[in-house]
């Protein structure tokens, strides 16, 4: 195997105008179910829980759209719930939602609360429209929440000012400013490699592999080019020389490899391999 490993990204299919949606309807659903399934409320009237989503229609996405993220989701829900009277007597009633959507903060949600038609009045009613209204709207709140923080992440390469926020921290020391990365300091280039296993060749094929970047053309090259870039990227040290030629470490070394060709917002050839490749597999 003459060459191990050559990855070019068509740097020029991404531009700033890249949009993609994710969607999130399922895990949504599921989400609230179980959020919903958990509310209780307790008082002097008695205890309240709910017992079935009956009615759950509507979406959620997440779109990026030129290096920002945008989530939408619009839900109508129908609920039920069981009330347990402080003299042992149980009542049910109904739970409406209909204005959950990325429009309506938390506290503008509507949510109507009315016992079965052939319930008697109660006072666990008022108990439900004063502490369980009050319980449902943080519930839902926490759903929009991790909706966001666990979907919004990945979808987008960070920018420029991004990383250099991440990855710098202004000191000064003796009248002097410097900026001091916060990355573990990067290994010493070497181009001995670790014991390798050996034993008979292995046999190997050859594969393309397509990765997309949702980020421009330019954010994405200088951020493969550039140590700093790289090191907040990977959340490792890393060496990189970035000419045609140059030579690259990542992750703490474990993969070493070179530029082969350089085309500015265009174009990134390069060789590489892991460090616990047989040596025998790892020309360049």
């Amino acid at each position: 195997m003459s060459e191990v490993g050559v990855i070019w990204y068509p740097l020029t299919l991404l531009s700033p105008l890249v949009r993609t949606e994710r969607d999130v309807s399922s895990w949504s659903s599921e989400c609230l179910h179980r959020l919903l399934l958990g509310v209780q409320v307790e008082g002097p009237e008695g205890v309240c829980h709910l017992t079935e989503v009956t009615k759950l229609e509507g979406e959620a996405s997440i779109n990026n759209r030129k290096g920002k993220l945008f989530y939408f989701y619009e839900w109508q829900l129908r609920l039920s719930w069981l009330g347990m009277s402080c003299r042992g007597v149980k009542f049910r009633g109904t739970i409406d939602v209909s204005n959950l959507s990325d429009e309506n903060d938390e506290d503008d949600l509507d949510i109507c609360v009315a016992l079965c038609k052939d319930q008697p009045n109660t006072p666990l009613l008022d108990l439900m429209k004063t502490s369980g209204i009050q319980e449902y709207r943080r519930v839902l709140g926490k759903y929009v929440r991790r909706l966001k923080s666990e979907f919004g992440q990945g979808m987008i390469l960070p920018t420029t000012n991004a990383l250099k926020q991440h990855s710098s921290v202004s000191t000064k020391k003796n009248g002097v400013k410097t900026n001091k990365t916060q990355i573990s300091p990067a290994p010493k280039w070497s181009s001995s490699t670790a014991p390798c296993p050996t034993g008979d060749r292995n046999q190997t094929c050859s594969f393309d592999l397509k990765e997309t970047f949702q980020t421009n053309a330019h954010e994405l090259y200088r951020t493969f080019i550039s140590q700093e870039f790289m090191q907040v990227f990977t959340r490792s040290s890393a060496l990189v020389d970035s000419c045609c030629g140059g030579k690259f470490q990542l992750l703490d070394g474990s993969i070493s490899g070179q530029f082969t060709q350089l085309v500015p917002d265009k174009r990134i050839d390069m060789k590489w391999r892991f460090r616990t490749w047989p040596s025998s597999e790892s020309s360049y």
